[in-house]
């Protein structure tokens, strides 16, 4: 009778879930909200990198190369549209879909969409609509990469 492994490996600074279904750079200061949108994706196969802030973000965006990027907005050394405008205006970080996961006041998206981001979430949310979006965003760029030059998924929203 063979023995089965009823504990996994040591554990990492994100869990790795086989059939992962992409990388996810998480940027929120308050940390209960970075925690839960990091488990909640993990949960849902998502490898989860994470941020506290918009400068932290930039520091690490190339070395994780994340599919996507959730932005809060109110954060601290750099702001969610900041950071969302600086990856827009980098050649390698420009076509990384941004998701705002804020309140998503009225003046709030109008500014997401001058910086260039892709989705917006409102706080509070639901989780399996946090799990939609990424998805979304994530197929949208595999198909924007399968097909260089043509024009990209859907619009924002």
């Amino acid at each position: 009778m063979a023995k089965t492994r009823t504990r996994g490996p040591g554990s990492t600074y994100s869990r790795v879930v086989p059939g992962v279904s992409g990388r996810v750079l998480v940027v929120d200061d308050n940390k209960v909200i970075r925690q839960l949108i990091k488990v909640n994706l993990e949960l849902e196969g998502f490898e989860v990198v994470t941020a506290n802030d918009g400068a932290e973000c930039l520091d690490i965006v190339h070395r994780v190369a994340p599919d996507v990027i959730t932005l809060d907005v109110v954060m601290p050394r750099l702001d969610g549209f900041g950071a969302a405008a600086q990856l827009r205006a980098d050649p390698r970080t420009r076509d990384v879909p941004v998701a705002i996961v804020s309140a998503c006041t009225q003046q709030e998206v109008e500014a997401g969409i001058a910086a260039g981001v892709d989705a917006f979430l409102a706080k509070p949310f639901e989780p399996t609509e946090l799990v939609r979006i990424v998805r979304r965003l994530i197929e949208g760029k595999d198909r924007r990469d399968g097909r260089k030059g043509a024009p990209a998924g859907r619009g924002r929203g």
